[in-house]
């Protein structure tokens, strides 16, 4: 079973404003490992890659185009149902950032427009990001490679991965988003920050009461 809560929450575009009281781990290779690239966000505003995203966060990375009509379009609903089930964390100690493929053609309005498509403009803590090719690239290739040339020069590859960081733990993961929400919710947990012996306690009487339940109505114990 997995050690730590499944349902949790997340926020808005506050976090891009430079609030800093987020203090990375002492391990962390901070800007070498992220990149401190300029980007724009959906409502326009610059921002510094680590500094105001990943410094002493948790954040769900993922990349996109705005006319895609295949993976991410998928994905982004996938991501909605994510959100959802951390609402109460997003924008708080968890970030979600959406990076396009293709800053070419993917300025901060086409962006947003993607983003109120698929229902997710206004939810808190969660980005959608543009900026330099160089920069975008480079991004992708720190935090989405698999060092297999054909697959890292793929960019219909993009969809293949969810990348999971807390620059607060020095942790890194990651999950295939065509997974179950329970397998994509189980990763995400596995880079949370440290809980308390209470709080461990308590999920874990309400994770036994959800097990008596299911054994008590399928005679098995039954994982969605």
């Amino acid at each position: 079973m997995n050690r730590r809560s499944l349902f949790a929450n997340f926020m808005s575009d506050k976090p891009v404003e430079g609030k800093t009281s987020f203090k990375p781990h002492p391990a962390s290779k901070g800007a070498k490992r992220f990149t401190n690239a300029l980007l724009r966000t959906h409502e326009d505003k610059e921002v510094k890659f680590y500094d105001d995203l990943i410094k002493g966060r948790q954040a769900i990375i993922n990349m996109m185009y705005a006319n895609c009509e295949g993976a991410c379009p998928l994905i982004t609903s996938t991501l909605v149902k994510v959100h959802k089930h951390y609402k109460e964390r997003m924008g708080k100690d968890l970030f979600m950032y959406s990076i396009t493929l293709k800053p070419e053609q993917d300025d901060p309005a086409a962006l947003k427009k993607f983003a109120t498509m698929h229902g997710a403009v206004n939810l808190p803590g969660w980005t959608f990001l543009t900026g330099d090719p160089f920069d975008i690239e480079t991004i992708r290739y720190k935090l989405f490679r698999i060092n297999h040339v054909n697959f890292d020069l793929d960019l219909d590859f993009h969809a293949s991965k969810l990348r999971i960081v807390n620059d607060a733990e020095n942790l890194y993961t990651h999950v295939n988003p065509y997974s179950s929400m329970f397998t994509i919710l189980q990763h995400i947990s596995w880079a949370d920050p440290p809980r308390s012996f209470e709080e461990q306690l308590k999920e874990n009487i309400e994770i036994q009461k959800r097990i008596n339940g299911e054994v008590k109505e399928y005679g098995y114990r039954r994982t969605t």
